[in-house]
C-alpha cells in the first residue's frame, strides 16, 4: 500500500502555509508540550478570541458553533502535533507519509474552518486540548521505538472516528449554515483518513 501525501497549500492572508509545519516536523525534536504550542501557533489558532471565554460543552459540538469550532480546533492541533512526532520518530516510510498527509489535510481544514467562520461573522474560540488528548500525546512521547508506530496509529483511529461523528452531526444540525457546509466538506477527508489508518494498522506490527 502506498499513501500519497497531498500538498494543497493555502496562501491567503493570515493563514499558514503547510511548509511552516513541515519545517517544524523536520526541525530538532521538541517535547510534546512544545509541539502543542508550536502547532497551535502554526495553524493560527492561538489567541483567536479572548482567553476568558468559558470552555464550550463538547456535547454541544454537533449543534453549537462555538463548541464545534473549539473541538474541531483542538482535534486539528492533536492530529498535527501527533503527526509531527510521527515524522520525527517513525522509521516506517508509510507511517511518515500518512503523518505528512494528516499535517497537510488538518492544516487546510483549520484554515477553511477559520475562514468560513470569519466570513459568517463568527469568532472562533481559542481551542485547548482535552485531558484525553494530552494523555494520548504523553503516551506517544513515551512510546519505545519498537512500539511507536502502532501506538500512533491506534490513537489515530478513535480520534478520527470521534471527529467524523462531530463533523457529520454538525453538518446535519449545526446552527450556522456556512459552517454546516464546511463540516460536510470535511467528512470525506476524515473518512479517507480512517480508511488509511485501518489499512496501516493491518500492516504495522
Amino acid at each position: 500500500m502506498k499513501i500519497q501525501c497531498r500538498r494543497n497549500e493555502r496562501s491567503g492572508a493570515g493563514f499558514p502555509r503547510n511548509r511552516e509545519i513541515e519545517r517544524m516536523a523536520r526541525s530538532k525534536p521538541m517535547n510534546f508540550k512544545q509541539l502543542i504550542l508550536a502547532a497551535t501557533a502554526a495553524v493560527g489558532l492561538a489567541g483567536s478570541a479572548s482567553a476568558t471565554l468559558p470552555t464550550p460543552n463538547p456535547a454541544a459540538a454537533t449543534r453549537d458553533n462555538q463548541a464545534f469550532l473549539f473541538n474541531a480546533g483542538a482535534g486539528d492541533i492533536f492530529e498535527i502535533t501527533s503527526s509531527v512526532m510521527a515524522i520525527q520518530h517513525s522509521q516506517n516510510p508509510q507511517v511518515r507519509a500518512f503523518a505528512s498527509m494528516l499535517i497537510s489535510d488538518h492544516t487546510n481544514l483549520t484554515n477553511n474552518t477559520l475562514a468560513t467562520a470569519k466570513a459568517a461573522g463568527v469568532m472562533a474560540p481559542p481551542p485547548e486540548l482535552s485531558p484525553m488528548q494530552k494523555s494520548m500525546l504523553a503516551q506517544l512521547a513515551a512510546a519505545s521505538p519498537a512500539s511507536f508506530d502502532r501506538v500512533y496509529l491506534q490513537q489515530q483511529l478513535p480520534a478520527h472516528q470521534m471527529a467524523l461523528q462531530m463533523m457529520q452531526g454538525y453538518a446535519a444540525q449545526g446552527d450556522v449554515p456556512q459552517l454546516r457546509q464546511a463540516a460536510g466538506g470535511a467528512v470525506p477527508i476524515v473518512q479517507n483518513h480512517i480508511r488509511e489508518v485501518q489499512q496501516l494498522l493491518g500492516s504495522v506490527r
